[in-house]
């Protein structure tokens, strides 16, 4: 499981069309990057003068582009299967395309442009599509940059408009656009942004198909611009919408990442599509390696198939897991039980050593990290967006700082014992993928903007939202499902943050930068300075608390239902809102902000806007009051 085979082909000296200058090294830099940094098992690679391809069997291949050539290795290679669900078939192409008579098709080396009514030297992009498929590789990846001419020009009108069923096809220009090669670079601008997003490491990588998506047609624009050519937009066709999820780099996948493709596979059990259920479950276990609920759900799809499905077969090929990844756990079970999910639960110790009263301290961080587990359920909001909601269990708490926390505020006080009854809050911050599809559900009270956020990304926390506009989010939300959605009590967000911690934070006595996106030149408490992002981040990036919810500190500032009231007493005891007395046009956020120091984020810490204000650190996460039948 999780092999990757690849076929590289890139053509500068056509002999009947105008040669090019860099789609052959474009090629080679594709070539590898898949051998050194995928640890690609096999790459055809073939291009003007590459050399012949050896075999495991019989005579090297020849590895000349041309149509005998690529025709025959398309034939024969893929007459029967020889990958299996979970592995990857990457295809890259750079040269010249053509589009005729509603068909697209590559040109090989040889090809003849004016036969047009033949076709005897082209190649048709549908042709290629279905013998890719018939690898048995449930993930197929075409790259294609075959929008080229010459004059530093990748031109060839309307290509890319078939659709090529089943895979996933990234072309380097829209239809109609052209694609340009940079020689400042010494490369196409297409090829050049796709090799940058790859190689990226750490937040914001391209772990998905969709943020590879999202980053090619961000990057290739601003690399014609910056070289002075004309607009150049990357256009993909994902089929089915599913494979947007898939996760292409496992080890650089974070658990918003895995959880999303949970959820897909979710779906596809309920829609009783089992043949993709297992291909998704498959992938889950590729970058969770022993994931308790993908193996949970291969077992179910066992039970429901006509030939049984072997964990132990299955996991043969699973890489050991790495930092980041949820479970290591093998245990199975085949009996139906409410939906949970796992994650890694992290602290840090501040350990002091040496010194004479507190003068030539050493200061240490040290990292704990143990497993955690949730109950969980979902909302499926449409157009394959969810909201997934952990179950809080209900219990009591000590609200509000002590006197001994550092930099506390008397608005924390007094601190006052709080009876928590169990409810449902969103894992993480309303998302703007989220926000737009509910944004265009009918209009309750007020109108929302669709798109208001200052930080674009499907996956980032929704921001620029007032307290009006999060009140109207729930009630949109609670109007389609029947269910009551609404915004947390000051209380049921203090209690879901610390998950059971008396410390500053759910992460302990400090966070430094790796653990919350804040303002990471301020510290608190000896943790070290750390990077200012200046920005949100994705939700998921960064650990969860022990309750399964991500981002409580740090990223956005979340609107709670409370009036303001400057100090705890004569708060509620029982967890509910405080909406008696105090000033009603003021109202409460908790957590802190990217642009905001850590002490602001610290799980007592409060701030209150007017409920009509608005900024790019105001977000919000929801609750669900209703009873959830499984």
């Amino acid at each position: 499981m999780g092999r990757n085979w690849a076929i590289t082909i890139g053509i500068n000296g056509y002999r009947n069309l105008q040669r090019l200058n860099y789609a052959k090294r474009d090629a080679e830099a594709m070539q590898s990057f898949l051998q050194q940094e995928l640890n690609i098992q096999i790459v055809y690679h073939f291009s003007d003068d590459s050399p012949p391809i050896p075999q495991d069997y019989g005579p090297a291949l020849d590895s000349s582009p041309t149509y005998a050539t690529l025709r025959r290795f398309f034939r024969i290679r893929f007459e029967d299967p020889f990958l299996r669900p979970g592995d990857n078939l990457w295809f890259f192409f750079a040269g010249h395309g053509k589009r005729h008579e509603d068909r697209d098709y590559l040109m090989p080396i040889d090809a003849d442009p004016g036969d047009e009514a033949e076709k005897s030297t082209w190649i048709p992009l549908n042709y290629i599509t279905d013998r890719l498929r018939r690898s048995g590789a449930d993930n197929v990846v075409m790259l294609i940059d075959a929008c080229r001419s010459g004059s530093g020009r990748r031109d060839s009108s309307g290509f890319g408009q078939e659709k090529q069923q089943g895979v996933i096809t990234l072309f380097a220009c829209s239809p109609w656009e052209s694609s340009y090669e940079i020689d400042e670079l010494q490369q196409g601008a297409f090829t050049h942004a796709l090799l940058q997003g790859l190689q990226i490491e750490g937040e914001g990588n391209c772990a998905t198909v969709e943020r590879l998506y999202q980053r090619l047609q961000q990057t290739v624009p601003q690399v014609t611009q910056q070289y002075k050519r004309v607009q150049q937009t990357p256009y993909g066709v994902v089929e089915p919408p599913t494979k947007y999820h898939l996760i292409l780099l496992p080890r650089k996948a974070n658990l918003a990442d895995i959880d999303t493709l949970k959820l897909d596979a979710q779906r596809a059990e309920l829609r009783k599509d089992f043949k993709l259920a297992k291909q998704l479950w498959i992938r889950v276990l590729a970058a969770s390696p022993a994931d308790h609920d993908a193996v949970e759900g291969i077992e179910r799809l066992a039970l429901v198939s006509a030939t049984p499905i072997s964990i132990a077969t299955m996991q043969e090929d699973i890489p050991t897991a790495t930092t980041g990844q949820r479970d290591t756990s093998s245990q199975t079970s085949t009996k139906p039980s409410v939906p949970t999910f796992k994650f890694e639960v992290v602290t840090l110790e501040v350990k002091r050593s040496g010194g004479v009263l507190g003068l030539g301290q050493k200061v240490e961080l040290l990292t704990h990290r143990r497993p955690g587990r949730a109950e969980y359920r979902v909302e499926d909001l449409g157009d394959g967006v969810s909201l997934e909601l952990v179950v809080i269990p209900g219990g009591s708490f000590q609200m509000g700082s002590p006197d001994t926390e550092a930099e506390r505020q008397e608005t924390e006080s007094p601190q006052h014992r709080v009876t928590i009854a169990p409810f449902l809050m969103g894992k993480y911050a309303v998302t703007q993928v989220q926000w737009k599809i509910v944004a265009a559900l009918p209009r309750v009270d007020r109108d929302l903007e669709p798109d208001p956020s200052k930080f674009e990304g499907g996956k980032r926390p929704i921001e620029q939202v007032s307290w009006h506009d999060a009140v109207e989010f729930c009630k949109r939300l609670s109007e389609k499902t029947g269910r009551e959605y609404r915004l947390p009590s000051e209380a049921e967000w203090e209690y879901a943050c610390r998950a059971g911690t008396t410390t500053p934070f759910h992460f302990g006595e400090t966070i430094t930068t790796d653990l919350v996106n804040f303002k990471g030149n301020f510290t608190y408490a000896s943790a070290p300075k750390g990077q200012y992002r200046e920005q949100t981040t994705q939700v998921g990036n960064f650990p969860p608390n022990a309750f399964g919810l991500y981002e409580m500190h740090g990223n956005v500032w979340e609107w709670c239902l409370d009036h303001l009231h400057y100090n705890y007493r004569g708060a509620p005891n029982d967890g509910s809102a405080w909406t008696a007395g105090g000033n009603a046009s003021y109202r409460l956020l908790r957590g802190g902000s990217w642009n905001d120091d850590p002490r602001r984020c610290r799980s007592a810490s409060r701030d209150w806007f007017n409920l009509v204000d608005r900024g790019s650190y105001f977000g919000f996460r929801v609750v669900c009051g209703s009873t959830w039948t499984l």
